[in-house]
Order: structure tokens, then C-alpha cells, then sequence
């Protein structure tokens, strides 16, 4: 199994999985995105990390030693990889069902700001609803012959990029069944917002403070918009943060549902965002966008 392989599997599968002992055994099974079913055996599954108790309803990475074709192979798959517990998944199958008349097959654009979980709450969404995922972000770095986001920043400015992202949201507004996750920015222009609106958006509402950690804790250096600023990288990424949201804060706004972290802690008496899983996350998409779809008047109104 080659390196692009693994990069497939660990976005794009569901693993099931039986305690046998100390070890683990199950199989992992791809998503519709191949064309033929597939299916690679997994010899050994253990928890690469061990979590606090509290974090029960969050999936630990694991360290998966597999074959296919007969061929060995091993990886490690993150938490957005993993299958809910029994009690999320059935939540999640649920909510799926429920939404799937009143969405039918409209695309999903997530927003929010950087660092706010939006790929990885996307692709849960995508796979519940069997809808492709595309990261906007990445469309525009495809479109640049591949530079990275940082580098047209750096060697185009700004406006050039935005420019290819409202390109890039054009086309993706002419499609269905596609969840997209979109750039930090995406939102400061209109024109976007013409776009998007053509299927349900969605804004991942995530506390300043617990953004700032997160980017602290992966560095700053793919985020063109943080990466010069002075200071610790906490500090920095939080002044910034801070800063970018006063000018998008309104845009965000314009979001039919809105996913907040600070109410579905509260709902579950979390006393730190952090502790919510994306499972978690997801099934709260589902039922903001349903009591949109819902609505009467169109306009986001909570649930």
C-alpha cells in the first residue's frame, strides 16, 4: 500500500473494530469514493495514545499494522478518521436520514475562521450523507499548479488569491452533493456569498481563545495571515485572530446555521470546548441545518 494510498484511507474510511485481549483486530472499509468495493485487513489495531477518561466520547488516534493485496503496510489514523461510539453513531445515522428530504442534494459550504475544525467536521459530513469533500483551499492551490496557499500570499498578495477562490466557489456553486470547506476569508466578499447560497452554509462558531490554541499548537507557518506577527506563537495567533474577526465577524453572520461551541458545552456540561468531539459537532450541523431547511422564512432563526 503506497504512501497516497494511506493519505486515502485515513480520510475516507470507517474502522470497526473488537477488543480481543490487549490486541485489536477488524477490518477497515473504504468509502464510495472508489469506484469498486475494497476492503483491507487490519492484523493489529492498538491505541497509539491513551485519553483521559473525560474525553470518553473522543476517538484516540490508533496505530494500524495492515495488509492489502498481501501486501504489508502500516499507518496511523487521527480521531477524524475513526467510527462513533455506538450511542454517536446511531445520533449521527439518525440526523443523516432525518435532514436527507429537505437537503436534497444540495451542496453544504462550511465557514468560520481558521483553525476552526471545518475540514474535519466536513468530512464526517460527507460521509453520512455520501456527498464528496473539497477543501476550497485546496482547489486554489490545484488552480495554481499546485503552490501552497502561503506561497500565493507571498509570491501573488492577497487579492490574487481571493480572486481564484471566488473562481473556484463559482464552479463549485454549479454542482450537488459535494461538502465544502472553505478558507478563513472566503466570506469578505459578496460575490462569494452569491455563490455559497446556492446550497445551505454553514458557520463553525469557535471561541478565539481555543483557536489560538489550536494553530499555538500545529505552528503558524501555513497561515499566511498570522505568520509575520510578533510574539509567542499563542499570543500572536490570538492578537490576529482577534483582529481578523472584527472584520468578518458580521460576514459570518450571513451563515443560514450557526454551530456554536460554547452552546453545545454548555448543552453538555463541558467546562472546555476542546473536549467536544467532531462527531459531536457534526450531528449539531445536522440539526441547525434541518431547522433551517425548515424554516419559513429562509432565514436562520436556531433551534
Amino acid at each position: 500500500m503506497d504512501a497516497k494510498a494511506a493519505q486515502r484511507l485515513q480520510f475516507s474510511t470507517l474502522i470497526h473494530y473488537e477488543k480481543i485481549g490487549r490486541k485489536f483486530g477488524g477490518s477497515v472499509k473504504f468509502s464510495r469514493v472508489f469506484e469498486e468495493p475494497q476492503k483491507l485487513r487490519v492484523c493489529v489495531l492498538q491505541p497509539a495514545t491513551a485519553r483521559p477518561s473525560r474525553n470518553r466520547g473522543r476517538a484516540a488516534p490508533l496505530e494500524v499494522y495492515c495488509s492489502y493485496d498481501n501486501l504489508p503496510g502500516s499507518l496511523t489514523l487521527d480521531s477524524g478518521s475513526l467510527e462513533a461510539p455506538p450511542d454517536e453513531e446511531l445520533l449521527l445515522q439518525t440526523r443523516t436520514q432525518e435532514i436527507e428530504p429537505y437537503l436534497d442534494g444540495r451542496c453544504i459550504y462550511l465557514v468560520g475562521m481558521m483553525g476552526s475544525g471545518k475540514t474535519t467536521v466536513g468530512k464526517i459530513l460527507s460521509q453520512v450523507l455520501g456527498y464528496s469533500f473539497f477543501d476550497s483551499d485546496a482547489l486554489v492551490e490545484d488552480l495554481v499548479g499546485g503552490t501552497s496557499v502561503a506561497d500565493i500570499f507571498k509570491h501573488y498578495g492577497e487579492g490574487f488569491f481571493r480572486d481564484k477562490e471566488t473562481e473556484v466557489l463559482h464552479k463549485l456553486s454549479l454542482m450537488h452533493r459535494r461538502v465544502i470547506s472553505t478558507g478563513g476569508g472566503a466570506v469578505v466578499r459578496p460575490i462569494n456569498w452569491k455563490y455559497m447560497h446556492k446550497g445551505v452554509t454553514v458557520w463553525l462558531d469557535v471561541p478565539l481563545e481555543a483557536l489560538a490554541r489550536r494553530i499555538a499548537a500545529v505552528g503558524t507557518n501555513s497561515r499566511p495571515l498570522l505568520h509575520y506577527e510578533a510574539g509567542d506563537a499563542y499570543t500572536r495567533a490570538l492578537m490576529r485572530l482577534s483582529t481578523l474577526f472584527e472584520e468578518r465577524g458580521e460576514a459570518y453572520a450571513n451563515a443560514n446555521a450557526r454551530v456554536s461551541l460554547e452552546n453545545i458545552a454548555a448543552k453538555l456540561g463541558c467546562g472546555d470546548v476542546a473536549d467536544i468531539s467532531p462527531i459531536t459537532i457534526a450531528i449539531e450541523a445536522l440539526e441547525q441545518i434541518e431547522c433551517f431547511l425548515k424554516g419559513e422564512d429562509g432565514h436562520y432563526a436556531g433551534c
